[in-house]
């Protein structure tokens, strides 16, 4: 593939990690082949996406646009204003950038500016990490160009013909965690001999999972696990207070884990949600996991994530409601059943597809034009757009 100047891409949307990451791990990987690529993600103002991307080394443009509750809100009378404008800052982004393509991964700001690219005629790509698929991706679904998911059965939310299965991305520092076990737990100051869990409710933390961490605290403590705790924001200043009084040589609590390699490079077991990001990684990372399935989610599409795992018996699965009761209980027992931890691993390992981020660059190459022109000689590169 090649251009006349450097590819340009926008990349937007975000809200959540599931949503965020994805779409940075593609970027890493097509800039990776293209060093002079000028990449440009378009976010929700006020929404993570807006410290993360930066983070990631990338420019961000956000839009004045949030989702609709689902309760009857106030905010939700001003959603179809926000939309409008957001649509016609969107087309004014397009047109400015001039993308080869479009990505979307999904996430509020998403639905503008892929109805804005599609619109224009530009080449575009959805990116749909879960069984279930996203408002904004379903939107866009007929005028998109490809469609990457993860899940099988997926041509009953867009068009078969456009599909192409192949996995969620995963960043490229969590594919090369296997053999930092080592840098890891120097990283947190722990003992190899020592089990570890990781505790994990998503970017945002997770109300139930932090909730029946804090009622079986100590006998985590008892039984001298060593505990990495991403809480989320939200939970953070709470669940810190709690453990002070504890041995905190054991115990690292974070709002958010910036290095997630080494947590689960220094991980024996995970507690996390089933989000679609959580499981693709859990896979590639190769760890026992106990899933915690949100049940605010549409269509309980967590829940089928998590399911598809336990039928393969390839995590243990702990419902919103037994968490209190069941959660410290069940990861302890894990955490010392060396043997069913280990069949877990081995299960979990078969449904990786580390080659994702590669295979939907791939497609972006060949809705581009690959190994020759891109379609249109005076379109730039791609624009990623995250659901």
């Amino acid at each position: 593939m090649s251009a006349k100047g450097p590819y340009r891409l926008i990349i937007s949307g975000g809200g959540t990690g599931g949503h965020i990451f994805p779409a940075i791990a593609i970027a890493n990987e097509f800039r990776a082949r293209y060093p002079d690529a000028e990449i440009v993600f378009v976010g929700a103002k006020g929404r993570m996406e807006m410290t993360r991307v930066p983070e990631a080394g990338y420019k961000i443009i956000g839009l004045w646009i949030s989702g609709l509750q689902r309760t009857l809100q106030l905010s939700n009378l001003l959603f179809p204003v926000k939309l409008l404008v957001s649509y016609i800052r969107a087309i004014m982004i397009v047109k400015e950038t001039k993308p080869h393509a479009v990505i979307g991964t999904g996430g509020y700001a998403s639905g503008p500016i892929m109805m804005a690219a599609t619109r224009l005629g530009i080449p575009s790509l959805v990116q749909e990490q879960n069984s279930f698929a996203g408002l904004a991706n379903k939107q866009v679904a007929k005028r998109a160009s490809r469609i990457c998911v993860a899940y099988a059965g997926m041509e009953k939310y867009f068009p078969k013909e456009k599909l192409v299965l192949t996995g969620n991305p995963v960043r490229k520092d969590i594919l090369d965690s296997s053999d930092k076990r080592e840098r890891a737990l120097n990283k947190f100051g722990f003992d190899a001999t020592t089990k570890t869990l990781l505790i994990i409710g998503g970017s945002l933390g997770a109300r139930t999972i932090n909730e029946s961490v804090l009622a079986g605290i100590e006998k985590l403590i008892d039984a001298r696990v060593q505990i990495i705790w991403q809480t989320g924001k939200g939970y953070y200043d709470v669940c810190k207070a709690s453990v002070e009084q504890y041995d905190l040589r054991r115990i690292r609590v974070y709002d958010f884990l910036k290095e997630m390699d080494l947590a689960y490079a220094a991980a024996d077991v995970v507690i996390s949600r089933a989000g679609a990001l959580a499981v693709s990684e859990l896979c590639v990372t190769a760890k026992a996991a106990i899933l915690v399935p949100s049940p605010n989610v549409a269509e309980d599409h967590q829940t089928k994530n998590a399911k598809a795992l336990e039928d393969q018996q390839a995590a243990v699965v702990v419902t919103d409601k037994e968490a209190h009761s069941r959660l410290v209980e069940d990861a302890l027992k894990l955490l010392f059943d060396e043997q069913r931890t280990e069949r877990l691993k081995s299960n979990i390992s078969r449904m990786a597809r580390p080659n994702a981020t590669a295979d939907i660059v791939n497609e972006v190459e060949k809705i581009i034009g690959a190994g020759g022109e891109p379609s249109r000689a005076d379109r730039p590169v791609m624009a990623m757009v995250m659901n």
